[in-house]
């Protein structure tokens, strides 16, 4: 299709799901947004989205705050929030898991400042489900998600995933009975922290035992 703004050709991102305009940057999504963010507005300190650099609107996620972009709909968070929003999302999901498409080589060339501090981001694979590349912010500890990117790590495969439904304090239990305690865990990934080399490893956390 060619673009709504200047008329160029724009190219089909595969893994984002939108058309994008090489020439001025636009962007538009074939299908609308789903209902999982719900945005409370554009703060006037709002910071900028990474991507394409309009404000970013404050909004919930799982009722966590979070920052949404509405024009590329990217989601700016903090790695504790991206890790609550991920273990609650999985443990209650109930459609069938999907495989993850291989990963685009394309989304590991671009280059994305942080909207908070302005340095460059790392971009890097992520060594949780869903087979996706991602950018992160050692500094700031903020992650940034392309559109759909959250969805592949949900609907991944895995043990975990549906814990809730089928009686997730099944899984709680086997930990306590092999000797693991909650409070010990969590202390232990503090220590050890979930990065290496600016990378996020939540194998550990979303695949245990």
């Amino acid at each position: 299709m060619n673009c709504r703004n200047c008329g160029a050709a724009m190219d089909f991102h595969e893994s984002r799901r939108y058309f994008r305009c090489a020439h001025c940057g636009s962007i538009h999504f074939p299908e609308p947004a789903k209902g999982d963010v719900r945005v409370l507005g554009v703060e006037a300190t709002a910071p900028p989205c990474p991507v394409c650099g309009v404000a970013l609107a404050s909004a919930l996620l799982s009722e966590r705050a979070v920052h949404y972009c509405e024009r590329c709909r990217g989601l700016l968070l903090d790695r504790g929030t991206f890790v609550e929003v991920v273990q609650t999302k999985r443990a209650w999901a109930a459609a069938e898991p999907r495989e993850p498409r291989p990963v685009d080589p394309r989304e590991a060339e671009r280059e994305a400042l942080c909207p908070r501090c302005r340095a460059r981001m790392a971009t890097h694979p992520y060594y949780g489900p869903g087979r996706i590349i991602i950018d992160t912010c050692e500094a700031c500890d903020l992650i940034w998600l392309d559109p759909g990117e959250l969805d592949r790590v949900v609907d991944a495969p895995g043990r975990d995933r549906g814990s809730s439904l089928r009686g997730g304090e099944g899984a709680w239990r086997d930990r306590e009975e092999r000797g693991v305690r909650h409070d010990d865990d969590d202390d232990e990934r503090r220590r050890s922290g979930w990065r290496s080399s600016g990378r996020i490893n939540l194998l550990d956390l979303l695949f245990d035992g």
